[in-house]
Parts: structure tokens; sequence; C-alpha cells
């Protein structure tokens, strides 16, 4: 895939909500840290986990995303300002999808994980724009339906976007008393 434009940049117009036009790129290997960081400050935002916690949710989150690109489940996008200073993030992932009848029996769901957008850089249609690269990837590769788990900061996008809240439950199960 070739880079894409973010809306409104055009080369001919500067943005009306930036200097000059970003840039979405397919994310390659060389952006991995970029990556892991992006998704780790998603998480120091979302809060209420410490710096351990995060530290091994790097190292675990760093080795997946290899096994998935190698797999070819893992695409992720990176949108660049105009020096090339990466202010946004996002993946998507092809998770593997029960057996069902329908328009939506496929092998694999889209999800999109991990978006991040720089705060100096949000409130100018990034973060719509970057999930608008992934939701156009998934519809031109026949799917039907693209999920994912919003924070309470990013709610507001994907409802801009036409994503509607589904019919998901869970239990949150407490941990296993350890004995000897």
């Amino acid at each position: 895939m070739t880079s894409r434009r973010v809306r409104g940049a055009r080369p001919d117009r500067p943005d009306p909500r930036s200097v000059t036009g970003r840039r979405l790129r397919p994310a390659t290997a060389r952006d991995l840290a970029l990556l892991v960081g992006h998704r780790r400050r998603m998480w120091e935002e979302i809060g209420g986990f410490t710096v351990a916690e995060l530290d091994r949710a790097d190292g675990a989150y760093r080795r997946w995303v290899e096994r998935e690109r190698r797999a070819r489940r893992f695409r992720a996008y990176v949108v660049e300002e105009p020096l090339g200073r990466p202010v946004a993030s996002g993946a998507l992932w092809r998770s593997p999808a029960q057996p069902r009848p329908g328009a939506l029996a496929r092998e694999s769901m889209p999800y999109l994980l991990s978006m991040y957008t720089d705060p100096t850089a949000r409130g100018r249609g990034i973060a719509s724009d970057l999930v608008g690269a992934m939701v156009d990837w998934a519809r031109s590769h026949g799917y039907r339906r693209v999920y994912l788990h919003a924070s309470p900061l990013g709610r507001g996008v994907y409802a801009r976007l036409g994503f509607t809240d589904g019919n998901e439950m869970r239990l949150d199960l407490p941990p296993l008393a350890r004995t000897r």
C-alpha cells in the first residue's frame, strides 16, 4: 500500500487544521519501538497500572506483534507530521473468529487496537483518519464488521465514525487464593 494523505491535507493546499499536510503510512518492522511506545502511553493515560506491569506488557506486546506480523494477521499505521515526526499510530489485528452462519462467517475478524494520538496533535481528525484507513482496509478485504474496545477518551471518536455498542458482556474474576 502506498502512503495516504490524511483527510484535508492536499499537496496543493495547506490543511486548515495544521501548517501543512500529514502523512498516513503503513507501519514497518522498523516502527516496532514506536508502536510499543505509543501503546504504553495509551495505557499510562488509561491509568491504574504500575511501572512494572507496563514494563512486562511492553515486552509481551513486542513479542506478540512480531509473531502476528510474521503470520500476516497484524497491520499497523503511523501518522507523521510534515517533518516526519510520528504523532499517532494504531493497529488492526485479524483476530480468530468462531464459526458462525451468515455474512460474518469468516475465519478472522478485524479488531482495532493500540490507538494513540500524541496530546499535542489531538482534536485535528488524526485518529478519525487512522481508523478510517483501517476500516477501508477491512472493507476492501471483504470484511463486514470491525470491532474494538474503546477507552473513555476514544469513545467519541468511534461513535462519530458510526461504531455502536454491542452486546458483549463480561465477568471479571478475582485472582485465585494461593495455597502451598
